[in-house]
């Protein structure tokens, strides 16, 4: 009986979750697909990540929703870009001036994207809007924050150095 209890005590311990990485309001994060790096703003605020695209146009390859787009960076030139369409977000954009409007929303395409923080390598979802009048092209939102372990301490910037993934 005595061995019962204590292997049941041990299963009854608490699991301890991994300590968050550290990270400042401001990273520099490279994106695997794509083989640039950019300046991203660490947004605890926004639910989803976002990469500055333009010319941005939905077609089907093989039955399947795919997406066409250009990097919408002062220094992104005129490569395409190609991807498959994880999902379409239906985001809400930023409230105007008056309480009572209901905000209206934007439909954006949504593509899964490999992105290096630091020495930490994750699949993201990240959708797909003009940013150009951003002084970040690349956000990371909470659901991405989360699938890094990350922690913002929004007085830090860099804290993770170059991506080495």
């Amino acid at each position: 009986m005595k061995p019962l209890l204590a292997l049941l005590s041990l299963v009854a311990l608490p699991v301890m979750a991994a300590d968050p990485n550290l990270y400042g309001r401001y990273e520099n994060i490279t994106v695997v697909d794509i083989g640039q790096t950019f300046k991203a703003k660490m947004d605890t605020g926004a639910y989803t990540a976002s990469l500055s695209a333009k010319d941005i146009e939905r077609f089907k390859r093989d039955g399947e929703d795919w997406v066409r787009f250009r990097l919408a960076t002062p220094d992104a030139g005129s490569k395409v870009y190609e991807h498959k369409v994880a999902r379409i977000s239906n985001i809400k954009n930023r409230a105007e001036e008056g309480e009572d409007d209901a905000p209206e929303t934007s439909s954006r395409p949504v593509v899964d994207l490999e992105l290096c923080l630091g020495d930490v390598k994750r699949t993201v979802e990240v959708n797909l809007v003009d940013r150009s009048s951003f002084n970040y092209p690349l956000l990371i939102g909470a659901k991405a924050l989360r699938e890094f372990k990350a922690a913002i301490d929004p007085s830090k910037k860099y804290t993770a150095g170059k991506p080495d993934c």
